[in-house]
């Protein structure tokens, strides 16, 4: 396994995500006068931040692709013709430079709308969810012939945005439960109420994962069982969904109990602190759980189903 292209498949999943994620909650939960607010301030820095930061890993990743591609011993050895054929001669390169366009008109998107931050959220959600969406071309999405071709891209497109959506909101929970009641007392308010109205999206997220997952798995691995053992693609694939059930288990966890909770604390002013910190902490393990899942994503893009 090529643990530097698994490391930087990783980071790119994680920052697209989050450049995705944390906007789109921004925009689905909040109402138009809290987007001036702090904690929208804070998830649109953080989105800019992680574009900005999935270009620097996008130009690593081109360069590993390129020593892939053109099996130079060595990074010193690679030929600038190498960069120039990915870029202009594959799908790989052409997705590779839309995305690279995309993640750099951020900042001058934010830069120019200051004084409108829903146009701001809007703006960062539609160029990261372009650059999420670019990243099956790397992947197993890009191996299928004919129609099935773009219906697995599609489907491997679709699956990152409703990770990026959900790892967003995630994000954005942690920032929420992090607040005292006597600091920030509106914070928690905030955390309530999106808790608590987020099942809907949260439904269609599980949905859309679902789906898409079967889909993939119908593509790269077919009807034939796969090997199952801890370091061959079924057994990452069998850990993969493993975690992801323990993370349904937690998401429902706080919809039914933890999210309530804290609702009926607010309402009556008993120990609302303790009831966010039972929210923030079984947050904690489903973005722990989700980045597990991810960092396993990442080693299957790397590893061929028939030989592990």
């Amino acid at each position: 396994m090529d643990w530097l292209a698994v490391a930087l498949r990783l980071a790119l999943y994680v920052v697209l995500g989050l450049a995705f994620g944390l906007p789109l909650f921004c925009l689905a939960a909040l109402r138009r006068d809290e987007h001036g607010a702090r904690f929208a301030a804070q998830c649109r820095d953080i989105a800019l931040g992680c574009a900005l930061g999935g270009t620097v890993l996008s130009l690593a990743g081109q360069v590993v692709m390129a020593r892939t591609m053109s099996g130079a011993a060595s990074y010193v050895a690679l030929d600038r013709d190498v960069f120039g054929m990915i870029l202009t001669g594959t799908a790989y390169g052409m997705a590779w430079s839309v995305r690279v366009a995309a993640l750099v008109l951020c900042l001058p998107a934010v830069l120019m709308l200051r004084a409108r931050p829903v146009a701001q959220a809007v703006l960062l959600a539609m160029l990261s969810a372009l650059a999420l969406a670019s990243l099956p071309w790397g992947g197993h999405g890009a191996m299928s012939k004919g129609v099935g071709h773009y219906v697995h891209l599609a489907a491997d497109a679709a699956h990152l945005l409703a990770a990026g959506a959900w790892a967003g909101a995630l994000a954005a929970f942690v920032l929420l439960s992090r607040a005292r009641q006597g600091s920030d007392p509106a914070a928690l308010s905030l955390l309530s109420r999106t808790a608590n109205g987020f099942a809907r999206i949260g439904t269609g997220i599980v949905v859309t994962l679902v789906l898409t997952g079967a889909l993939n798995y119908g593509f790269v691995v077919g009807p034939a069982l796969p090997d199952l053992s801890a370091t061959a693609y079924g057994g990452l694939l069998a850990a993969k969904l493993a975690l992801f059930l323990g993370m349904l288990a937690l998401a429902a966890a706080n919809r039914f109990r933890h999210a309530p909770r804290l609702e009926q604390a607010l309402r009556t002013g008993r120990q609302p602190a303790m009831a966010a910190r039972a929210l923030r902490r079984s947050v904690a393990l489903e973005a722990a759980a989700g980045t597990a899942v991810l960092a396993l994503v990442a080693a299957l893009g790397t590893l061929s189903p028939a030989t592990g």
